[in-house]
């Protein structure tokens, strides 16, 4: 049974309860904040993990995942623009395209977006399985987000099969490369990890907003953080927002205070 804890807000005037079941109730909760219509950029992440902290079981998120996480996870792809993704995560969890969700047609229409969300894949190396449906079958084009001295010979492959951002030398400009998806219009930004770009972003200041999922699991092993590898250059206090409960999974919606 669904359970909504704590709105942490008031409702609007002649609104609906919230029904963390209904896709268009989550979508209210989850929408995106207005200045994506003015050409300013929002960045949220959504990340899954256990109790003990732990953002993958048996080396996938897969596991930590649950009926209403997968929910809300359609959810968030619905309402965004692009998806950001590292290489490593697409070829762990075997990425294919985002489809479109009929329930959001008229609404993605109305706001000027496509059909589905551009996935957006960070990739410095650029090894990536080129004959994979997200090149092959993707419904809007997939975008390769790569260094400006990335292999000529490897560049030149994807360029064939999608979307070429050059960001940065020797490593991935992350702000270089959101300034660049913004400028394409795609001002609604979801990234799902893996822990490594989510910890750079962090690190860059780059995240306005962590969707997390919170599996009723302790899983032990190795498994990463959900933010890992990169130095913050100072801790990073969040404001809780939204808090909903589902059969022992909690789905918290933090903010950072200077956002908004």
């Amino acid at each position: 049974m669904h359970q909504l804890i704590s709105p942490l807000a008031a409702p609007a005037p002649g609104s609906s309860p919230l029904d963390p079941a209904s896709s268009e109730s989550l979508a209210a909760v989850y929408a995106y904040p207005d200045q994506v219509n003015h050409g300013r950029p929002w960045l949220r992440a959504n990340m899954v993990a256990g109790l003990d902290g732990g953002a993958r079981l048996e080396g996938l998120s897969e596991g930590l995942s649950g009926d209403a996480d997968k929910r809300i996870f359609g959810v968030l792809r619905a309402l965004s623009d692009v998806v950001l993704v590292g290489a490593q995560t697409v070829r762990a969890e075997g990425y294919r395209p985002a489809r479109a969700r009929a329930e959001f047609a008229a609404a993605r229409q109305a706001a000027g977006q496509a059909p589905a969300p551009v996935i957006a894949i960070v990739s410095r190396s650029l090894d990536l399985d080129l004959a994979a449906p997200l090149f092959t079958e993707p419904l809007v084009r997939t975008v390769v987000i790569t260094t400006e001295d990335a292999p000529a010979e490897a560049r030149a492959a994807v360029a064939a099969v999608a979307e070429v951002i050059l960001a940065g030398e020797g490593s991935v400009d992350l702000a270089a490369a959101v300034a660049a998806l913004a400028g394409r219009g795609w001002t609604r930004l979801l990234s799902e990890g893996g822990p490594r770009l989510l910890g750079q972003l962090a690190a860059g200041g780059l995240l306005d907003e962590l969707c997390l999922s919170l599996a009723p699991l302790i899983t032990g092993g190795d498994a990463p953080r959900i933010v890992q590898g990169a130095q913050m250059p100072d801790v990073q206090r969040m404001r809780l927002v939204s808090l909903i409960e589902q059969k022992g999974f909690l789905f918290a919606r933090y903010l950072r205070p200077q956002a908004l």
